[in-house]
């Protein structure tokens, strides 16, 4: 009996071709979106591990942002846009996340990340700069402007994490009932579930994207749990490192934040006053400069501005 492989061999070269495409896709879509943010993609090997990066030249002031947990450089692309053209922007794919490499048996918590943050300065010769995080990103980059104070300019917190704050988030009630964390998915189709718990208006993705970012969350699951627990154990070592901040800091938070409550601006208040700003968002979630790029970047380029007419 002769088989008929027509059929199969349609439905394999189909699904293949399907696949590719929403790979192009997304890959045209991110690039496009960096050529509009006038970002150029590099990498970098730092002590064995290469980092990708991407880079918005400028000739005044520059800015290192830093992504939160799950995300990567391109949480900055469109903050990045809205900035003037005369900023520099370095916006790197911490190791574990993103393109850079992922090492397994290597420490990702935010302290250790912090370390290998300086040595990618050093290697780009970055001597005194902005330093920028969010959640995870903001953790580290306090921790950072904690331990090596002569690079750091000054801080810029978005909804930070290595502070307890003193009323829990959605999601630390979660998770201290003993569930699953909100920020890992139970299946691709939880992406839009992942959204809706993360912004207060999600940003909008076409369909192909959507789908091609639902399944690389899910595939990276395991892998993100294996660090966030690390994360987890490390506990707030932000906090206990505060007093050794020397920067002037400006903390932006969302209002409706579920994943780190904004009672933590009451903390860092306490421990970093005088030389703290504070900014509450109204209808705003976990991450600001991806939720409402333009405002986010308008309230750091003003803040940069002040900070350099009053050095004068």
């Amino acid at each position: 009996m002769k088989t008929n492989w027509k059929p199969f061999t349609t439905l394999i070269l189909f699904l293949f071709l399907q696949i590719h495409c929403a790979a192009t896709l997304h890959k045209t879509g991110i690039s496009l979106e960096r050529y509009r943010s006038d970002l150029e993609t590099k990498s970098v090997l730092v002590e064995g591990l290469e980092w990708k990066y991407t880079e918005k030249t400028g000739t005044t002031e520059t800015i290192l942002a830093v992504h939160g947990f799950g995300g990567d450089k391109d949480h900055w692309t469109r903050f990045s846009r809205h900035l003037p053209k005369e900023f520099r922007v370095i916006t790197p794919d911490l190791p574990g996340f993103g393109e850079s490499d992922k090492p397994e048996g290597l420490n990702y918590t935010q302290e250790a990340q912090a370390d290998r943050l300086y040595q990618f300065t050093e290697i780009l010769g970055l001597k005194e700069f902005h330093i920028a995080g969010n959640s995870m990103g903001g953790g580290i980059a306090g921790i950072f402007a904690a331990k090596y104070p002569k690079k750091v300019k000054s801080l810029i917190l978005f909804d930070n994490a290595g502070i307890k704050s003193p009323t829990p988030s959605e999601m630390q009630t979660i998770e201290l009932s003993g569930k699953p964390s909100p920020l890992l998915l139970t299946s691709p189709e939880d992406f839009d579930r992942l959204l809706g718990f993360t912004f207060v208006k999600p940003p909008y993705l076409p369909g192909f994207l959507k789908t091609y970012f639902a399944n690389k969350s899910f595939a990276n699951r395991e892998w993100n749990a294996s660090i966030l627990k690390q994360i987890r154990k490390e506990g707030y070592v932000l906090e206990k490192k505060l007093i050794e901040i020397q920067a002037p800091t400006l903390a932006i938070w969302g209002k409706e934040d579920k994943v780190i409550h904004y009672t933590v601006m009451d903390v860092l208040k306490q421990k970093l006053k005088p030389r703290l700003e504070t900014v509450l968002l109204e209808n705003m979630g976990h991450a600001p400069m991806i939720e409402d790029p333009k405002l986010s970047a308008k309230l750091v380029q003003d803040w940069i501005l002040n900070l350099d007419r009053q050095t004068k």
